[in-house]
């Protein structure tokens, strides 16, 4: 039976907030300056995306996935968002594009999905 409306709305709002959150922090030219200025821009990448992909792979399990479906349908959903949030990045004062935030938001799709889906996978399995 598939899901309802309401179960539906509870999957997706979740990465779907997330989303507008970093595409109004990626229309900032300086986005969080005090946390920019110590934190490794590679690692802010990895923890942002990496919690989006997460959130997808919430989402598409709650749809009924398997989880290596989940995963790959996470990380593309994930690495899909973090180009689109690279060239939105192109038409901001101050910033640009980079191939390697990038590569990072990928990698981290990866990971955000699989600790996601298997943490699932493992939940489910408990008697």
């Amino acid at each position: 039976m598939p899901p309802r409306f309401s179960r539906r709305a509870a999957l997706w709002v979740p990465p779907l907030v997330y989303m507008g959150i970093i595409y109004y922090l990626s229309a900032q030219s300086d986005p969080m300056p005090r946390v920019t200025a110590v934190v490794w821009d590679k690692l802010l990448h990895f923890v942002e995306y990496g919690g989006l992909a997460t959130l997808f792979a919430r989402a598409l399990l709650g749809e009924g996935l398997t989880v290596a479906a989940t995963i790959v349908a996470a990380v593309v959903l994930t690495s899909a968002y973090g180009a689109s949030d690279e060239i939105h990045q192109s038409t901001v004062p101050q910033r640009q594009a980079d191939t390697r935030d990038w590569m990072v938001d990928a990698g981290a799709g990866v990971v955000g999905a699989t600790i996601m889906a298997q943490w699932a996978r493992a939940r489910a399995s408990k008697p």
